[in-house]
Protein backbone atom coordinates (compact mmCIF):
# COMPACT_ATOMS: atom_id res chain seq x y z
CA UNK A 1 0.00 0.00 0.00
CA UNK A 2 1.74 3.16 -1.21
CA UNK A 3 0.65 6.19 0.78
CA UNK A 4 0.28 9.63 -0.79
CA UNK A 5 3.62 11.42 -1.06
CA UNK A 6 4.35 13.13 2.26
CA UNK A 7 1.58 11.30 4.14
CA UNK A 8 2.89 9.75 7.39
CA UNK A 9 2.34 6.17 8.58
CA UNK A 10 0.68 6.10 12.01
CA UNK A 11 1.44 2.81 13.74
CA UNK A 12 -1.16 3.52 16.42
CA UNK A 13 -3.87 3.30 13.78
CA UNK A 14 -2.67 -0.16 12.69
CA UNK A 15 -1.99 -3.55 14.23
CA UNK A 16 1.00 -5.75 13.57
CA UNK A 17 -0.11 -8.74 11.49
CA UNK A 18 2.24 -11.31 9.88
CA UNK A 19 2.16 -11.28 6.09
CA UNK A 20 1.10 -14.94 6.00
CA UNK A 21 -2.02 -13.83 7.90
CA UNK A 22 -2.86 -11.05 5.51
CA UNK A 23 -0.53 -8.35 6.87
CA UNK A 24 0.28 -5.64 4.36
CA UNK A 25 3.36 -3.62 3.53
CA UNK A 26 2.81 0.14 3.85
CA UNK A 27 5.20 2.39 1.92
CA UNK A 28 5.72 6.07 2.73
CA UNK A 29 7.44 8.43 0.30
CA UNK A 30 9.02 11.58 1.76
CA UNK A 31 8.88 14.90 -0.14
CA UNK A 32 12.49 14.44 -1.31
CA UNK A 33 11.89 10.87 -2.45
CA UNK A 34 13.09 8.87 0.55
CA UNK A 35 11.13 5.63 0.89
CA UNK A 36 10.30 3.94 4.18
CA UNK A 37 8.79 0.47 4.43
CA UNK A 38 6.45 -0.77 7.19
CA UNK A 39 5.98 -4.53 6.82
CA UNK A 40 3.29 -6.67 8.41
CA UNK A 41 0.56 -4.22 9.38
CA UNK A 42 -3.19 -3.99 9.00
CA UNK A 43 -5.59 -1.14 9.64
CA UNK A 44 -7.40 -1.80 12.93
CA UNK A 45 -10.69 -2.67 11.22
CA UNK A 46 -8.97 -5.10 8.85
CA UNK A 47 -7.03 -6.63 11.73
CA UNK A 48 -10.24 -7.32 13.65
CA UNK A 49 -11.73 -8.97 10.54
CA UNK A 50 -8.57 -11.08 10.12
CA UNK A 51 -8.74 -12.26 13.73
CA UNK A 52 -12.39 -13.17 13.33
CA UNK A 53 -11.56 -15.16 10.17
CA UNK A 54 -8.74 -16.96 12.00
CA UNK A 55 -11.07 -17.87 14.84
CA UNK A 56 -13.62 -19.30 12.39
CA UNK A 57 -10.91 -21.34 10.73
CA UNK A 58 -9.78 -22.67 14.13
CA UNK A 59 -13.37 -23.75 14.78
CA UNK A 60 -13.45 -25.56 11.45
CA UNK A 61 -15.78 -23.08 9.83
CA UNK A 62 -15.29 -22.02 6.22
CA UNK A 63 -14.71 -18.43 5.13
CA UNK A 64 -17.77 -16.26 4.68
CA UNK A 65 -19.03 -15.51 1.20
CA UNK A 66 -17.10 -12.73 -0.43
CA UNK A 67 -14.14 -13.00 1.95
CA UNK A 68 -10.96 -13.26 -0.08
CA UNK A 69 -7.28 -13.40 0.73
CA UNK A 70 -5.59 -10.02 0.09
CA UNK A 71 -4.07 -9.98 -3.38
CA UNK A 72 -0.29 -9.66 -3.73
CA UNK A 73 0.70 -6.37 -5.41
CA UNK A 74 1.91 -6.55 -9.00
CA UNK A 75 5.16 -4.70 -8.28
CA UNK A 76 7.68 -4.59 -5.43
CA UNK A 77 7.97 -1.59 -3.16
CA UNK A 78 11.12 -0.38 -4.93
CA UNK A 79 9.42 -0.74 -8.32
CA UNK A 80 6.40 1.22 -7.06
CA UNK A 81 8.61 4.09 -5.87
CA UNK A 82 10.54 4.02 -9.17
CA UNK A 83 7.32 4.22 -11.20
CA UNK A 84 5.71 6.94 -9.06
CA UNK A 85 8.76 9.20 -8.97
CA UNK A 86 9.49 9.05 -12.72
CA UNK A 87 5.85 9.72 -13.57
CA UNK A 88 5.86 12.60 -11.08
CA UNK A 89 8.96 14.15 -12.67
CA UNK A 90 7.43 14.00 -16.15
CA UNK A 91 4.19 15.63 -14.96
CA UNK A 92 6.17 18.40 -13.26
CA UNK A 93 7.71 19.36 -16.60
CA UNK A 94 4.34 19.16 -18.34
CA UNK A 95 2.76 21.49 -15.77
CA UNK A 96 5.60 23.97 -16.12
CA UNK A 97 5.00 23.96 -19.88
CA UNK A 98 1.22 24.43 -19.47
CA UNK A 99 0.61 27.29 -17.00
CA UNK A 100 -3.14 27.34 -17.65
CA UNK A 101 -3.48 23.75 -16.46
CA UNK A 102 -1.07 24.41 -13.59
CA UNK A 103 -3.17 27.39 -12.49
CA UNK A 104 -6.26 25.20 -12.31
CA UNK A 105 -4.44 22.54 -10.33
CA UNK A 106 -3.07 25.19 -7.97
CA UNK A 107 -6.54 26.64 -7.35
CA UNK A 108 -7.88 23.11 -6.77
CA UNK A 109 -5.16 22.51 -4.17
CA UNK A 110 -5.97 25.80 -2.44
CA UNK A 111 -9.65 24.89 -2.28
CA UNK A 112 -9.46 21.20 -1.35
CA UNK A 113 -5.99 20.86 0.16
CA UNK A 114 -3.46 18.04 -0.15
CA UNK A 115 -0.46 16.64 1.67
CA UNK A 116 1.48 19.88 1.02
CA UNK A 117 -1.31 22.44 0.81
CA UNK A 118 -3.15 23.61 3.89
CA UNK A 119 -4.62 26.97 2.97
CA UNK A 120 -7.10 28.34 5.52
CA UNK A 121 -9.46 31.30 5.44
CA UNK A 122 -8.80 34.18 7.82
CA UNK A 123 -11.01 33.37 10.85
CA UNK A 124 -12.30 36.96 11.23
CA UNK A 125 -13.49 36.34 14.79
CA UNK A 126 -13.32 39.55 16.86
CA UNK A 127 -13.77 38.99 20.59
CA UNK A 128 -15.66 42.26 21.10
CA UNK A 129 -19.36 41.84 20.33
CA UNK A 130 -19.70 45.42 19.07
CA UNK A 131 -16.81 44.94 16.64
CA UNK A 132 -18.31 41.67 15.42
CA UNK A 133 -21.69 43.33 14.84
CA UNK A 134 -20.08 46.22 12.99
CA UNK A 135 -18.16 43.85 10.72
CA UNK A 136 -21.25 41.76 10.04
CA UNK A 137 -23.09 44.88 8.85
CA UNK A 138 -20.20 46.01 6.63
CA UNK A 139 -21.02 46.53 2.92
CA UNK A 140 -17.55 45.16 2.13
CA UNK A 141 -18.38 41.87 3.87
CA UNK A 142 -21.65 41.67 1.93
CA UNK A 143 -19.92 42.46 -1.38
CA UNK A 144 -17.29 39.76 -0.83
CA UNK A 145 -19.98 37.25 0.17
CA UNK A 146 -21.67 37.88 -3.17
CA UNK A 147 -18.39 37.25 -5.00
CA UNK A 148 -17.98 34.03 -3.04
CA UNK A 149 -21.49 32.90 -3.94
CA UNK A 150 -20.69 33.48 -7.61
CA UNK A 151 -17.61 31.24 -7.55
CA UNK A 152 -19.49 28.65 -5.48
CA UNK A 153 -22.03 28.47 -8.28
CA UNK A 154 -19.20 27.95 -10.77
CA UNK A 155 -17.87 25.07 -8.65
CA UNK A 156 -21.36 23.68 -8.00
CA UNK A 157 -20.89 24.18 -4.26
CA UNK A 158 -23.83 24.90 -1.95
CA UNK A 159 -25.10 28.46 -2.41
CA UNK A 160 -24.88 29.14 1.30
CA UNK A 161 -21.26 27.98 1.56
CA UNK A 162 -19.51 30.27 4.04
CA UNK A 163 -16.10 29.64 2.52
CA UNK A 164 -14.37 28.31 -0.55
CA UNK A 165 -11.10 27.21 1.05
CA UNK A 166 -10.31 24.20 3.18
CA UNK A 167 -13.10 21.94 1.96
CA UNK A 168 -11.27 18.76 3.02
CA UNK A 169 -14.47 17.10 4.16
CA UNK A 170 -15.83 17.29 0.63
CA UNK A 171 -14.15 16.62 -2.69
CA UNK A 172 -10.46 16.01 -3.18
CA UNK A 173 -8.25 18.35 -5.17
CA UNK A 174 -8.33 16.05 -8.22
CA UNK A 175 -12.14 16.31 -8.43
CA UNK A 176 -12.04 20.12 -8.13
CA UNK A 177 -9.25 20.20 -10.75
CA UNK A 178 -11.36 18.19 -13.17
CA UNK A 179 -14.20 20.67 -12.79
CA UNK A 180 -11.88 23.65 -13.25
CA UNK A 181 -10.70 22.21 -16.56
CA UNK A 182 -14.19 22.86 -17.93
CA UNK A 183 -14.16 26.56 -16.95
CA UNK A 184 -12.78 29.45 -19.03
CA UNK A 185 -9.64 31.28 -17.91
CA UNK A 186 -11.53 34.28 -16.55
CA UNK A 187 -13.70 32.08 -14.33
CA UNK A 188 -10.60 30.35 -12.95
CA UNK A 189 -8.95 33.73 -12.30
CA UNK A 190 -12.09 34.83 -10.45
CA UNK A 191 -11.85 31.70 -8.30
CA UNK A 192 -8.16 32.32 -7.63
CA UNK A 193 -8.93 35.92 -6.61
CA UNK A 194 -11.61 34.84 -4.12
CA UNK A 195 -9.36 32.10 -2.72
CA UNK A 196 -6.56 34.61 -2.19
CA UNK A 197 -8.87 37.20 -0.66
CA UNK A 198 -10.39 34.62 1.67
CA UNK A 199 -6.97 33.54 2.97
CA UNK A 200 -5.56 37.07 3.33
CA UNK A 201 -4.48 37.52 6.96
CA UNK A 202 -6.01 40.50 8.74
CA UNK A 203 -3.44 42.83 10.26
CA UNK A 204 -0.67 41.70 7.88
CA UNK A 205 1.86 43.50 5.69
CA UNK A 206 0.18 41.82 2.73
CA UNK A 207 -3.04 43.75 3.44
CA UNK A 208 -1.04 47.00 3.45
CA UNK A 209 0.83 46.12 0.26
CA UNK A 210 -2.24 45.08 -1.72
CA UNK A 211 -4.32 47.97 -0.42
CA UNK A 212 -1.68 50.56 -1.28
CA UNK A 213 -0.97 49.09 -4.73
CA UNK A 214 -4.66 48.94 -5.60
CA UNK A 215 -5.30 52.36 -4.02
CA UNK A 216 -8.19 50.94 -2.01
CA UNK A 217 -10.75 53.50 -0.87
CA UNK A 218 -12.16 52.19 2.41
CA UNK A 219 -14.77 54.95 2.31
CA UNK A 220 -16.38 53.11 -0.58
CA UNK A 221 -17.55 50.48 1.91
CA UNK A 222 -17.29 52.14 5.31
CA UNK A 223 -18.80 55.06 7.17
CA UNK A 224 -18.43 55.85 10.90
CA UNK A 225 -20.83 53.71 12.93
CA UNK A 226 -21.69 53.60 16.61
CA UNK A 227 -18.99 51.02 17.32
CA UNK A 228 -16.35 53.38 15.88
CA UNK A 229 -17.37 56.22 18.19
CA UNK A 230 -17.83 53.98 21.22
CA UNK A 231 -14.30 52.61 20.85
CA UNK A 232 -12.64 56.05 20.87
CA UNK A 233 -10.58 56.32 24.05
CA UNK A 234 -7.69 58.74 23.45
CA UNK A 235 -8.20 62.49 23.83
CA UNK A 236 -5.29 63.49 21.56
CA UNK A 237 -6.45 61.40 18.63
CA UNK A 238 -10.10 62.42 18.96
CA UNK A 239 -9.09 66.09 19.04
CA UNK A 240 -6.99 65.59 15.89
CA UNK A 241 -10.00 64.02 14.16
CA UNK A 242 -12.18 66.89 15.34
CA UNK A 243 -9.73 69.29 13.72
CA UNK A 244 -10.11 67.40 10.42
CA UNK A 245 -13.89 67.64 10.33
CA UNK A 246 -14.59 70.88 12.25
CA UNK A 247 -11.45 72.95 11.82
CA UNK A 248 -8.73 74.20 14.16
CA UNK A 249 -10.97 76.61 16.05
CA UNK A 250 -13.44 73.91 17.05
CA UNK A 251 -10.66 71.48 17.99
CA UNK A 252 -8.76 74.04 20.09
CA UNK A 253 -11.97 75.15 21.78
CA UNK A 254 -12.64 71.61 22.98
CA UNK A 255 -9.05 70.57 23.66
CA UNK A 256 -9.58 70.04 27.39
CA UNK A 257 -12.99 68.42 27.11
CA UNK A 258 -13.48 64.77 27.98
CA UNK A 259 -13.02 62.15 25.26
CA UNK A 260 -16.73 61.36 25.34
CA UNK A 261 -17.65 65.00 24.79
CA UNK A 262 -15.25 65.43 21.88
CA UNK A 263 -16.40 62.14 20.36
CA UNK A 264 -19.98 63.39 20.55
CA UNK A 265 -19.04 66.59 18.69
CA UNK A 266 -17.15 64.51 16.12
CA UNK A 267 -20.28 62.41 15.65
CA UNK A 268 -22.36 65.55 15.08
CA UNK A 269 -20.01 66.74 12.31
CA UNK A 270 -19.97 63.34 10.63
CA UNK A 271 -23.77 63.02 10.79
CA UNK A 272 -24.51 66.73 10.20
CA UNK A 273 -26.57 66.98 13.40
CA UNK A 274 -27.11 69.55 16.17
CA UNK A 275 -26.33 72.44 13.86
CA UNK A 276 -22.94 71.08 12.75
CA UNK A 277 -22.14 71.13 9.01
CA UNK A 278 -21.82 67.58 7.69
CA UNK A 279 -18.29 66.37 6.90
CA UNK A 280 -19.05 64.52 3.68
CA UNK A 281 -17.03 61.38 2.95
CA UNK A 282 -14.77 61.67 5.97
CA UNK A 283 -12.52 58.67 6.58
CA UNK A 284 -10.01 58.72 9.45
CA UNK A 285 -6.33 58.43 8.60
CA UNK A 286 -6.29 55.08 10.39
CA UNK A 287 -8.33 53.45 7.62
CA UNK A 288 -6.53 54.90 4.61
CA UNK A 289 -3.92 53.30 2.38
CA UNK A 290 -1.26 53.98 3.39
CA UNK A 291 -2.44 54.10 6.99
CA UNK A 292 -1.39 57.12 9.03
CA UNK A 293 -1.26 57.83 12.74
CA UNK A 294 -2.61 60.91 14.53
CA UNK A 295 0.18 60.98 17.12
CA UNK A 296 3.87 60.08 17.38
CA UNK A 297 2.97 57.02 19.39
CA UNK A 298 3.13 53.48 17.93
CA UNK A 299 0.37 52.58 15.48
CA UNK A 300 0.79 49.15 13.88
CA UNK A 301 -1.01 49.76 10.54
CA UNK A 302 1.15 52.84 9.89
CA UNK A 303 4.29 50.90 10.77
CA UNK A 304 3.33 48.12 8.35
CA UNK A 305 2.58 50.70 5.65
CA UNK A 306 6.01 52.25 6.08
CA UNK A 307 7.57 48.80 5.73
CA UNK A 308 5.91 47.99 2.40
CA UNK A 309 6.14 51.42 0.76
CA UNK A 310 9.82 51.02 -0.36
CA UNK A 311 8.99 47.62 -1.87
CA UNK A 312 6.11 49.05 -3.88
CA UNK A 313 8.16 52.03 -5.03
CA UNK A 314 10.84 49.67 -6.34
CA UNK A 315 8.20 47.62 -8.16
CA UNK A 316 6.72 50.75 -9.73
CA UNK A 317 10.15 52.03 -10.78
CA UNK A 318 11.00 48.67 -12.32
CA UNK A 319 7.78 48.67 -14.32
CA UNK A 320 8.46 52.17 -15.59
CA UNK A 321 12.00 51.25 -16.68
CA UNK A 322 10.73 48.24 -18.58
CA UNK A 323 7.77 50.22 -19.92
CA UNK A 324 5.52 47.31 -18.90
CA UNK A 325 1.89 47.82 -17.94
CA UNK A 326 1.42 47.75 -14.17
CA UNK A 327 -1.06 45.33 -12.68
CA UNK A 328 -3.67 47.56 -11.07
CA UNK A 329 -7.28 47.42 -10.02
CA UNK A 330 -9.78 46.63 -12.74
Amino acid sequence: MILETGAPFYSWKHERTPKDRGGKVFITVAPKGEVEVHEGWLIEKEARAARAAAERTARGEGPEAGEAKPARPEVTQAQAAYIDLHRHAAVQVALAENPGVALRLMVAHAIAGSAYWQVKPDPRTPHDAAVAASLEASPAVAAFAERRRAVCRALALPRDADRVLGRRSGERAAAVFARLLTLPDQAVLDLAAVAMAESLAAGSEEVEAAGAWLKVDVGRFWSPDEAFFDLLRDRETVNAMLKEVGGKKVADGNLTEKVKTQASILHDFVAGENGRPKAEGWTPRWLGFPAQAYTRRPFSPAQRSRTVQPMLRRAEASLKREEAPAIAAE
